[in-house]
């Protein structure tokens, strides 16, 4: 044929080739098959003919694919029709597609090197023919294998479970003993070709083998860790980046920096005459009170503290402070309340006073310094 029209056909296809792109990587083996017709080369004295092929291969990058691939065509010779001419053999192939994502077709490149084996009869008593070829009967039979060599181009589809190729490639089969080679037009030619070339035009299927590959899931992202401001770690209210107090204990009460805050429970209404430790009959209803909400917190612990007017002297006074801390310490004590859950009684005197009284007779008498209280521990 016109090798020049050969050559322009696979420039042409070459430049169909855009760049690539990434796609998903299949490395599932696949089986092939395809058909199409064996263009002859014209000095081999023979018809164009049909062709089979079947294979295996598989994907070993994104852009690169393998395959193996056995074929068989059956031309005639052109002198005598009547006579067998056969030709099969292997291909190891490697295509170079040309991927982008998302498109259903692309291009590829394929290059490859194989054996070829022709078995081909001949009429021994043919005056042209050269005296080299063996005669062995009529008719005679000449049976060669020699390397043979392919490239070309096509272009390949994802139809779904299967795959479409569609390729135009030309075989360089280095068989110079054919038959054909030394006779044109029943011609005897001094030599033979040292090669032929013929070209071949297919359709075939890509079938993959196994499964179809998932994607692997992408890892859920690590949590962030936490910052301090989203930590309670002694469970107090305040977040571990405000609390200057780290440790504290359930049932304490805490203040925004989170520690401890002192509380006091002003047992207002339990009041003393001037100058007496004993309980009034009017306080007694207040510290009912006091013992109902210890028995309702059973983890609240309170010191029993007293504490007295401004009159008198220090040493009295704090005398004083202390037996109206034990009247109240008693009374706690013998209405149900544990007396591991107090402190005390602890007498202050008049050592904190609540009002800045001075220290004159008439006003020194003040019920608001003449007071116990309890004041929380945890």
């Amino acid at each position: 044929m016109n090798k020049k029209l050969l050559c322009a056909a696979l420039v042409g296809g070459l430049g169909v080739a855009g760049a690539a792109g990434a796609q998903e990587f299949d490395d599932r083996w696949y089986l092939t098959g395809s058909v199409g017709m064996n263009i002859q080369d014209n000095d081999r004295d023979t018809s164009d003919a049909p062709f089979g092929a079947i294979g295996v291969g598989k994907f070993i990058n994104p852009n690169w694919s393998i395959d193996a691939e056995l074929n068989y065509q059956n031309p005639n010779a052109e002198r005598n029709r009547d006579l067998n001419w056969s030709q099969y053999g292997i291909s190891f192939d490697a295509r170079r597609h040309f991927v982008v994502e998302g498109r259903s077709w692309n291009p590829y490149i394929v290059m490859g090197l194989g054996y070829q084996r022709a078995e081909e009869e001949f009429d021994p008593s043919n005056p042209v023919l050269p005296a080299r070829f063996e005669r062995n009967g009529a008719p005679s039979e000449r049976d060669e294998g020699n390397i043979a060599g392919k490239i070309g181009f096509g272009a390949q589809g994802d139809v779904g479970r299967v795959k479409i190729r569609t390729e135009l490639a030309y075989r360089i089969d280095a068989d110079d003993d054919s038959v054909g080679a030394f006779m044109t037009d029943d011609v005897p030619r001094d030599d033979g070709a040292d090669w032929f070339g013929d070209v071949l035009a297919s359709v075939g299927v890509v079938v993959p083998l196994g499964p179809e590959p998932v994607a692997p899931v992408a890892p859920a992202p690590a949590p962030a860790a936490p910052s301090c401001a989203d930590l309670d770690d002694d469970g107090d209210g305040v977040n571990n980046c405000d609390d200057k107090c780290p440790n504290s204990q359930p049932g304490q009460t805490i203040g925004p920096d989170g520690c401890p805050v002192p509380v006091s429970i002003d047992l207002r209404g339990v009041n003393f005459d001037f100058d007496k430790s004993t309980l009034r009959p009017d306080a007694v209803a207040v510290l009912n009170e006091a013992v109902q909400i210890l028995q309702r917190y059973p983890d609240l612990r309170v010191e029993v503290a007293g504490h007295t007017d401004l009159c008198g002297t220090d040493a009295y006074n704090q005398s004083l402070s202390e037996r109206r801390a034990t009247a109240v310490y008693d009374y706690l004590t013998s209405n149900g309340i544990a007396a591991s859950r107090l402190v005390g009684p602890n007498g202050f005197g008049e050592s904190r006073p609540l009002e800045n009284t001075p220290q004159t007779l008439p006003e020194c008498k003040s019920e608001t310094n003449r007071r116990t209280e309890l004041n929380v521990q945890n």
